[in-house]
Order: structure tokens, then sequence, then C-alpha cells
């Protein structure tokens, strides 16, 4: 019975916050998602807990990370890369459940011996993880960030705690403005799909609290 009760809970759990391929999550304010999966809604404030958002890199989002710590301070942002079709990275509000200093794929392995999956920060249980990469191609779910950004939100991300949130749509959006206080923008270095979306957006105004 009580392992009934527990499948029966895991299945709400990913039913309400994602890990399938019809799940949608929008952001509707920084700390604030919608999560659609089929006819069931689900509203999800975040404010007072450290989280990540993950805008996958697709055409209708940012390709960016973002870290955003208990105090709603958004600390950390770049460039990521995300599932290629066929191997699409789960929309979902998820948590770290498992973090790997270093990591060598099993399912995909490289074959010059060397860990292709390190500072791995694990958000589902079917093998999908925040982790050092090239950020600039296609992964077979994962999300790749470069090596400072691998080191820092591996350091700085607690497992059981932080969340994840994999969104298929524009985040940056309702972050733009700490996005420029923190010192981020157009630069030289600036990847070519950021920067076209960035001549393109337009801010949302931050909600003021009642």
């Amino acid at each position: 019975m009580r392992v009934l009760c527990a499948w029966l809970i895991l299945g709400m759990w990913v039913l309400l916050y994602g890990g399938e391929s019809h799940t949608r999550v929008i952001p509707l304010a920084k700390s604030k998602f919608a999560i659609e999966n089929g006819e069931e809604h689900k509203l999800v404030e975040l404010s007072g807990e450290a989280y990540i958002v993950v805008s996958l890199r697709t055409e209708e989002a940012d390709g960016m990370i973002y870290a955003v710590d208990e105090e709603g301070v958004l600390w950390w942002a770049d460039a990521v890369s995300s599932g290629a079709l066929g191997n699409d990275t789960p929309e979902g509000i998820f948590t770290v459940w498992r973090k790997d200093r270093s990591y060598m794929s099993k399912t995909h392995p490289d074959e010059s011996g060397v860990n292709n999956m390190d500072f791995a920060l694990w958000f589902t249980h079917q093998g999908h993880a925040i982790h050092l990469g090239n950020n600039d191609v296609k992964s077979y779910g994962c999300v790749h960030v470069a090596n400072v950004t691998a080191r820092a939100l591996f350091a700085w991300a607690k497992k059981g705690k932080t969340r994840v949130v994999i969104t298929g749509t524009h985040y940056l959006p309702f972050v733009y403005d700490d996005w420029e206080k923190a010192g981020y923008g157009l630069t030289s270095q600036t990847p070519p799909h950021i920067e076209a979306y960035l001549q393109t957006l337009v801010p949302i105004v931050p909600e003021i609290p009642k």
C-alpha cells in the first residue's frame, strides 16, 4: 500500500510539475510560472527559494541559463545549448537531486575516455543534467554550459533544495532590468542568437508586491 501511494504521489508530481513531452512551463513573472500539461494547469511561485531557470536553445526561447538566489537576486546568466530534435530537454520544474563533480555519460561515453558530464547537476531521474559542455552544440537532452558557469552553479546549487525551471519560452524580459544591473548586455562576446533576440526584446516591468 505504501509503495502504491508513493507511486501515486510521484505520478501526480510528474503530471503537475513536468517531465513529459507535452508539458509546458510559461513564465508569468520573475518567480512565477504556469505549468500546463494537457488540461491540467498549476501555478508555481518560487519567491524565497534559490532556483535556476533554463530558457531552452530554441527559436521561441532565449538559449540562456539564469540563477536567482533566495533574495530574488539574479546573480548569474550565460548562454546554453539544449537537446536536439528527438532528444528534447524536458520542460518542467524540478529539484537538483544529485551532484557529480566528475562524470562520464554511461549512454553516450566519450571515445577519448575524457569525462563529458563534469560539474553535473541532475534534475531528472532519466539522466538529464546541467553540466560542462559545448554550449553551441545541441545535446542528447542535457543542458550544456561553459566552464566558468558550470563551476559557479555547481558550487552554489544545493542537492535536494535548488529548483530547476526548464521552459521553452522566453524568460529574459522578466529579468532584463536585473540582467543589465548585474553587468550583462550586448558585447562583442555575445552569441549571435542572443544578440538577435536582444534587438527585438521588450522588457516586462516587474510586478510591485502588494
